[in-house]
């Protein structure tokens, strides 16, 4: 039966890696973070472009209505024009914004995930760790009552009862 505190997660066990591989982990880390910061100013750049572009044909828009005449079915026409560039340029900033996001919240799961594989291999070795020193002070408890010599003190600065062992 599995532990009730095991939480499910999508990630194969991690697998111990010699040192000189984890020595080229962070330069590795360091590129997928640079490469993500050019991709968010790539998306910025582009969505400076689309705002330009939808103010710029929103100002030829209005030039146009101020050359002719300013009568209420120009004003008509260019609230027909001027109403879809608009609610592209906000539909765009909106996905980029929901994009970038998406981006972040991925990138913390995936360092949350690594800080999971982390803390679940340190309480490995410190099971394994206890493991081993609870396996010595039973071999000097053994060690001990072989020799006849009172082992009271081990009991207590291990802080069990007598009769643990």
């Amino acid at each position: 039966m599995s532990d009730p505190n095991d939480l499910p997660h999508d990630f194969d066990e991690p697998v111990a890696e010699p040192e000189s591989e984890s020595s080229e982990a962070p330069a590795a880390e360091a590129a997928v973070a640079a490469s993500r910061q050019r991709m968010s100013a790539d998306q910025n750049i582009r969505l400076m472009i689309v705002v330009i572009v939808g103010v710029v044909a929103l100002f030829f828009a209005f030039s146009l209505l101020a050359l002719f005449s300013p009568t209420s079915a120009t004003v008509a026409a260019l609230a027909v024009i001027a109403t879809p560039i608009a609610s592209i340029v906000a539909a765009y900033y909106g996905i980029t914004l929901s994009i970038q996001q998406v981006r972040a919240a991925q990138a913390e799961r995936a360092l949350a995930l690594d800080r999971l594989a982390a803390a679940e291999q340190s309480a490995r070795e410190s099971d394994v760790w206890a493991a081993q020193l609870e396996s010595a002070l039973r071999v000097a408890k053994v060690k001990l009552d072989a020799a006849r010599v009172p082992s009271t003190d081990v009991d207590r600065a291990a802080g069990v009862d007598a009769d643990f062992f």
